[in-house]
């Protein structure tokens, strides 16, 4: 009855405006495109404390996430009331008030401060803006941008020698390597993997409407391959099987558990197999060049963790700090240290906000959604198509660092997924 209430409610709240959808969209520009695309420049730390390039453009980036954060604020009061509150999930507002309170410990809490306070900043504006807005329209207006994006990225190429991996870079293994107004050819990577999987699961009547789907996501994962971002491509299949058996078991109950028992089974057996060749991690751990030298980060990170497992470094302390990272004492190679992310989203969150943080995270960043996906009934074409970019970018976590990392591309495309997925459950009766 409590559900069916609230559904009527969000029925009867005042329709959203132009205003409101503009308010949203500018908020996509600013995640997906930025103030400086194309732009190579050394990291430096904003104001907020992300991960940022150094100039004047940081500055006026800030105040466009205050000025849509204000926006998005004042369009959900006045759409509907302070109920507009109850709309943040009460793990996400707990997580960034842990991530907060972590300045009391950290070594740089003044850093500590800014980087959470941006993380405030994006997942109220994605979580109100989205359920103001409504997760159709939402959906709709995140497949211009992303197509616009794609279509930018592929004409670059030819047009701004930066759009591609120049020699001289401080990686030159990835000379020729496209990344379009990206920075990063994974950064790059994901974004097209996230178009794909969009393109090629909205439900859309029609067979010309189809096939431009289809010539669109075509076009993105040739982008994703020519990024060479081996991560993105490989997740990229593996969201789409489970987008696909999602769309086909959620139809039936029957379904559904055989699915769900089959997954569980196969995560047993991959699990008893890790146990009984543990001589194999072990090896992959002991090869400094397994992924792209990932070991000796996470490695590290595992170390550090050991010895600090209960509070954590302090959420955003990671790099760039203005100071010393954490893993400082735990890394060999000078490159390591220098690392920008943990290339581990579990890992780095678990070393920065230690166990608590990482439980409120799992649980409300993992566990919530996944209850949210199993129930059946709303729009089932949609929620597949949710649930490819949730698996997505849950599984590119276990290769790049996404969760609570500044104004990522990935991690605000996670927060989109969980605000339309909400959207959505909370109308349905």
């Amino acid at each position: 009855m409590a559900t069916e209430a609230l559904a009527v409610e969000l029925n009867r709240a005042r329709p959203a405006t132009w205003i409101d959808e503009a308010v949203f969209l500018a908020f996509l520009l600013l995640a997906f495109v930025g103030l400086s695309p194309f732009a190579i420049q050394a990291p430096a730390i904003t104001a907020f404390g992300e991960v940022g390039t150094a100039g004047a453009g940081d500055l006026a980036r800030q105040l466009c996430y205050l000025a849509v954060f204000a926006a998005v604020v004042i369009g959900a009061l006045r759409r509907f009331g302070l109920q507009a509150v109850s709309f943040v999930p009460v793990l996400l507002i707990a997580l960034l008030v842990w991530c907060l309170l972590s300045a009391a410990w950290s070594s740089e809490p003044a850093v500590t401060l800014r980087r959470a306070g941006l993380a405030v900043v994006l997942v109220t504006s994605a979580m109100l803006s989205v359920q103001t807005v409504g997760a159709e329209r939402s959906l709709t207006l995140w497949r211009w941008v992303l197509a616009a994006v794609l279509i930018v990225n592929l004409a670059s190429i030819h047009f701004f020698p930066q759009a591609v991996h120049l020699p001289g870079e401080a990686e030159p293994n990835l000379v020729g390597d496209w990344r379009g107004l990206y920075g990063h050819k994974n950064i790059a990577g994901s974004v097209g993997a996230m178009t794909a999987i969009v393109f090629l699961f909205t439900p859309r009547p029609g067979l010309w409407r189809r096939l431009l789907d289809l010539v669109i996501a075509a076009a993105a994962i040739f982008f994703t391959v020519m990024t060479r971002s081996k991560s993105s491509l490989g997740l990229l299949v593996v969201a789409l099987v489970l987008g696909l058996v999602y769309r086909l078991a959620w139809k039936k109950d029957l379904d559904r558990v055989i699915v769900a028992v089959a997954g569980a089974a196969l995560a047993i057996a991959v699990t008893a197999l890790l146990i009984a060749d543990s001589s194999m991690v072990e090896r992959l751990f002991a090869d400094p060049q397994a992924f792209t030298g990932r070991t000796e980060i996470w490695a590290a990170e595992i170390a550090y963790i050991r010895d600090h497992v209960l509070l954590g470094a302090g959420f955003g302390t990671f790099s760039d700090t203005g100071g010393l990272s954490p893993l400082h004492n735990y890394v060999g190679n000078s490159w390591v240290g220098e690392a920008s992310h943990g290339h581990n989203g579990y890992l780095q969150l678990l070393m920065t906000v230690g166990l608590p943080g990482f439980l409120l995270t799992f649980a409300g960043l993992v566990v919530q959604p996944m209850l949210a996906f199993w129930k059946r009934g709303g729009d089932v074409a949609t929620k597949a198509l949710l649930f490819a970019l949730f698996a997505f970018l849950l599984l590119h976590n276990v290769m790049e660092t996404d969760f609570l990392e500044g104004d990522g591309v990935t991690w605000v495309g996670f927060l989109l997924v969980l605000a339309m997925l909400y959207n959505l459950d909370r109308r349905a009766p």
